[in-house]
């Protein structure tokens, strides 16, 4: 075992001075970092009062909305009156205006019996009872009293509730069970999305796929003033249900919108950067209003442009446009000028020392170096803006925005949501493969 004296000690401690003599920040800078998180999370955890919010939060809605983007239901209501028991579909049912659904049938005593999922979960409606089968067993509801009630003295399932004039019996996903004295509701749901190809008004309606197909190429015209086939597609352009035609043409104009504001907003950034950049104009106040200007227009955000506008100009696509423009001709504005302020000064010199104009020096001294970083900066903006362009669409600037907002506010047409909320996605995957793949071709490299 080997002893360090004390000079050896000393000259260890002056050459390695980061490790034996470090600063307050370098021995407790983690730990400080460590506790300023610790109590930042407390505070957050007081300040949104997280317990109670988490408490009181009622989860099960999640599921609720999440099932009704992916299906849809069907509410027949059985009246009782007397001897006679009649089923009500709503007036705009997916069913038709003649609905016969196979799984409710008519037992020769007139009782009726409907099938909310096969034959496990199951209501029988008679002139005095409504027998519910689910969940592995049969209750008889009594129905002729002021109120009804359930038959023999079995306690009330945990699936049952029971109320003043009605009991509501929750089936599952399959649906649910309102009974009261007079009527029955039945709500029973559907995976998928009802009438998505054509409408209750449509003449190839509820007609098998391959009936529709031979209609379309060899069948006899169902309308003597077009063709099968035009009449499909108007008839799918047309459809009351999901307005395809109404989606698509304001989905385009989100597309349109987005390009517009972005080209516009880059064609007027450029120049417009040059002279905000300190290497390019040796204008020191021109350079600060330019570069003011550029962080007033990207400072507001888009949406509030977007409200300006529409007081302006009234609600329509052009205020949607404009709103993006002004947004990026303050953002790209930013950009380019950064850029322009971060290229080197050599090839400009090597321009400028031939002789060489201004407008050439420029164009071969700097363009060159500053491509990609345009090129990069906006197609990244242009993407990003299809998804702006929605969000502004729901303050009436234009777009499918405003669509996806009347049927989110609506709260019961979660299927056309979840609709336009896929055709959005879409098109945001294709706008970023296109992105990508021009961006590598216009700057020489592969995708990634």
């Amino acid at each position: 075992m080997s002893v360090i004296d004390a000079s050896r000690m000393q000259e260890i401690e002056a050459r390695y001075p980061e490790v034996f003599h470090r600063s307050f920040r370098q021995r407790y800078g983690a730990l400080m970092v460590f506790i300023g998180v610790l109590l930042y999370s407390i505070y957050a955890v007081w300040f949104f009062d997280l317990p109670k919010v988490l408490s009181e939060a009622r989860w099960e809605r999640v599921g609720i909305y999440l099932s009704q983007w992916i299906s849809y239901d069907v509410q027949p209501e059985f009246r009782i009156s007397g001897d006679k028991i009649s089923i009500k579909y709503p007036r705009f049912s997916v069913l038709g205006d003649n609905p016969n659904p196979s799984w409710v049938t008519t037992n020769p005593d007139g009782s009726m019996v409907v099938s909310v999922s096969g034959t496990s979960r199951t209501v029988e409606i008679t002139k005095t009872q409504a027998i519910l089968t689910a969940h592995g067993v049969t209750i008889p509801i009594d129905i002729t009293g002021n109120a009804p009630k359930i038959v023999g003295s079995q306690p009330v399932p945990s699936w049952m509730t029971v109320y003043d004039d009605n009991i509501l019996a929750n089936m599952g996903f399959a649906g649910d069970v309102s009974i009261s004295t007079d009527r029955v509701k039945i709500r029973k749901r559907f995976l998928g999305w009802a009438n998505f190809v054509f409408d209750t008004h449509s003449p190839f309606f509820d007609k098998p796929a391959s009936e529709v197909v031979s209609l379309i190429v060899s069948g006899p015209r169902l309308d003597p003033d077009q063709s099968n086939l035009s009449l499909a597609f108007d008839n799918i352009w047309n459809n009351g249900a999901w307005q395809h035609g109404d989606v698509w043409t304001k989905l385009f104009q989100t597309i349109v919108m987005a390009f517009l504001g972005t080209l516009l907003g880059s064609l007027a950034a450029f120049p417009l950067a040059f002279m905000a950049a300190r290497n390019i104009t040796p204008n020191r106040l021109l350079n600060q209003v330019l570069k003011r200007s550029f962080d007033f227009l990207r400072s507001v955000d888009m949406l509030i442009w977007a409200l300006f506008l529409t007081r302006a100009f009234g609600p329509g696509p052009l205020a949607g446009s404009g709103a993006i423009f002004l947004t990026e001709t303050g953002t790209l504005g930013k950009l380019y000028s950064e850029g322009l302020e971060n290229i080197d000064n050599k090839p400009r010199e090597g321009v400028k020392s031939t002789g060489s104009p201004q407008i050439l020096v420029q164009r071969y001294g700097i363009v060159p170096q500053i491509v990609p970083v345009i090129v990069s900066q906006t197609l990244y903006q242009w993407e990003s803006n299809v998804r702006g362009a929605t969000i502004i669409g729901a303050v009436g600037a234009g777009g499918i925005g405003l669509k996806l907002w009347e049927a989110m506010r609506t709260n019961a047409n979660w299927a056309n949501v979840a609709y336009m909320v896929l055709l959005i996605l879409i098109v945001v995957f294709l706008f970023d493969a296109a992105s990508n793949a021009l961006r590598s071709r216009l700057m020489g490299t592969r995708a990634k």
